[in-house]
């Protein structure tokens, strides 16, 4: 038979002579107070903020920056910074190639994706100081005193590196600096090899060995920028394949390309072949193609641009746009 510890009490008592006496009366405690009750907010309007999550997405492509360009491929960085601070004050939001590629765009209602991305590893885009601090003029440095003045303009960009990049040997100290801060580091190949020239085995290769370099730094890379925009004569080779005990499987692959890229929750993207438009002023060879003129583009058609709805699990469009999403997405699709 079990005993509780009151009824044990009065055994042990009363086999000693003794009587236990009443039991004290039970302690009564008050209920602690109810919570609130929890309120969600509702999520965002989608018509409110004029949300298309199949819009096009700019991807912008730089090189140097440097204050005596030589190509059309170079800017200063008065310019760089002119044109950040005019992604920002136009709402946009940057986003790396990998979030965009993986349909992974977490950004405010109301605002536009921008992936800037950065190709070759020169040293005018980051460079450590021997205190490992982003050297002043640098196109990382610029980016973050822009994202200081304008804190919803997200300090991250995609870098695709060749071999020993920013003038780093093996870029041991900037490629992990870099991811450490949430940029993205990509595959570039290791000689900036022009893959349509190869084989199939070489092209493997030359990409396999770029990958490994970035992987000898601690770093992965899930993206690749194709070296003069140029496919494997397999194309399908730029993002999956091996060589040498090297595998790689990326989930996107980077043209030079000359116009905005489709929503990556649209029918129309294609991993495989994701353009970019070259960053450059209203003026000069291809201005036409280049940032300035595609971004006053863009402002003129709003309702072709991706904006927003700023709710991650949600794709929100408008019930009139002429895109379709894409069968994988179709169970977040949500039309107003």
């Amino acid at each position: 038979m079990r005993v509780g510890a009151l009824g044990a009490l009065t055994v042990l008592l009363s086999a000693c002579g003794g009587t236990a006496g009443p039991p004290p009366a039970a302690v009564q405690q008050a209920a602690p107070p109810a919570p609130p009750a929890r309120t969600s907010a509702p999520p965002p309007d989608p018509a409110e903020h004029a949300a298309n999550e199949l819009g096009d997405v700019p991807v912008l492509m730089y090189h140097r920056i440097t204050d005596k360009p030589t190509t059309v491929y170079d800017r200063t960085p008065a310019d760089f910074r002119a044109e950040l601070l005019r992604l920002a004050k136009e709402k946009y939001v940057p986003v790396t190639t990998a979030e965009y590629a993986a349909g992974d765009i977490d950004i405010p209602a109301g605002t536009h994706p921008v992936v800037l991305t950065f190709d070759d590893g020169h040293p005018s885009q980051f460079a450590l100081t021997p205190q490992g601090e982003p050297v002043p003029g640098t196109a990382v440095a610029i980016m973050l005193e822009v994202a200081e003045q304008n804190p919803r303009f997200r300090p991250v960009a995609s870098f695709y590196v060749n071999g020993d990049p920013f003038d780093d040997p093996g870029g041991k100290r900037t490629l992990k600096w870099l991811v450490d801060h949430d940029m993205e580091v990509g595959n570039h190949t290791l000689t900036h090899s022009n893959l349509g020239n190869a084989s199939p085995e070489a092209a493997q290769r030359d990409i396999a060995r770029g990958d490994a370099a970035i992987r000898a730094a601690g770093v992965r890379a899930r993206t690749i920028s194709l070296p003069f925009g140029i496919h494997p004569d397999r194309a399908e080779l730029a993002t999956k394949g091996s060589a040498d005990g090297v595998a790689y499987d990326y989930i996107g692959a980077l043209l030079v390309g000359a116009n905005p890229a489709p929503s990556p929750y649209s029918a129309d993207f294609d991993p495989l072949r994701i353009p970019r438009i070259r960053s450059q002023g209203p003026t000069g060879d291809e201005a036409a193609f280049g940032s300035s003129v595609w971004l006053d583009k863009l402002a003129a058609a709003p309702k072709s641009r991706y904006t927003s709805d700023g709710v991650p699990d949600r794709i929100a469009y408008p019930r009139d746009t002429d895109r379709t999403v894409a069968a994988n997405h179709k169970g977040k699709a949500h039309s107003y």
